[in-house]
């Protein structure tokens, strides 16, 4: 094979390759790719409160939640607290 006939084939090689990897990727690909029950439906989806009812009782859900949250942080840190009191306690009584 001469040069140039090696530089033909190697340049048909670079052109050629993306553009089948683009023909076998890109055609069909909803039928191919797809996996089924991926998305969530619409009734497993979040809703968006639309009315002043529903977004008062999203908001009181929302406060609700981040009460609990600030409670949980507080006896969390009371209990850390409370122990690292207890260690140091135990330190100094030895």
């Amino acid at each position: 094979m001469s040069k140039f006939g090696l530089e033909l084939f190697k340049f048909g090689t670079y052109l050629s390759f993306p553009i089948g990897i683009m023909y076998y990727f890109g055609t069909n690909i909803e039928e191919r790719f797809a996996v089924p029950g991926f998305w969530p439906s619409a009734e497993q989806s979040n809703t968006i409160p639309k009315d002043r009812d529903e977004i008062r009782a999203e908001y009181d859900r929302i406060v609700a939640r981040q009460r609990v949250k600030q409670a949980q942080l507080h006896e969390q840190r009371e209990r850390e607290a409370a122990l690292q009191a207890q260690t140091q306690h135990d330190d100094n009584s030895h």
